[in-house]
């Protein structure tokens, strides 16, 4: 089958045509899926708030307007329905003070290559489960959808400093989780 631009597939599935919008799920259900995973933490539930997310995106299809990234329209969608179902998400985000941009240290600078790196990375996605659903959501907007600042602002609803703040406050805290476990100190630098 020949590749269809995503902006093409929009346009057609605007005016009606469900093949585009059905190869438009194709392309972001995983990510919304992933997304979805770490904010409510169990997989039936994320299956139904991504499900839930495009039933929306295709209700509303005609109200997008292309001012930011299809992408990023879906996953505020999605994040709009987990802040419903979950109340304690929005909580968080509240809660997220603003402070002074601080200087951003990679989770990655702090370990080391080796033959150990299977075992610890396995110890760091349960830490990453440990943290707080808030950090978890934009750790993985960050690293994994690999979104930028300003669409992890959109797409959460919140200032840019704020998510940089929220970033680095994730880092700081995995950091720290993986300092405190004694067997794992020997492999940060």
């Amino acid at each position: 089958m020949e590749f269809i631009e995503e902006t093409t597939l929009i346009k057609r599935a605007i005016t009606g045509d469900t093949y585009a919008f059905a190869e438009l799920v194709t392309m972001h259900q995983l990510f919304l899926y992933n997304l979805a995973l770490r904010a409510v933490s169990h997989s039936q539930e994320a299956q139904d708030v991504t499900q839930e997310t495009f039933i929306r995106a295709w209700k509303g299809l005609k109200n997008f307007r292309g001012e930011s990234g299809f992408r990023t329209w879906l996953y505020r969608i999605l994040m709009n329905l987990c802040y419903d179902r979950y109340p304690r998400l929005q909580r968080e985000k509240n809660t997220i003070s603003l402070e002074e941009d601080e200087e951003e240290i990679p989770v990655e600078s702090y370990l080391e290559q080796g033959s150990e790196q299977v075992e610890l990375s396995q110890f760091i996605q349960q830490e990453l489960r440990n943290l707080p659903e808030i950090y978890r959501l934009v750790l993985s907007l960050r690293f994994k959808q690999e979104l930028s600042y300003q669409e992890i602002s959109e797409v959460m609803d919140m200032p840019i400093g704020t998510v940089k703040t929220t970033i680095f406050r994730a880092k700081a805290q995995l950091k720290e989780r993986l300092l405190l476990n004694q067997e794992v100190h020997t492999w940060i630098a």
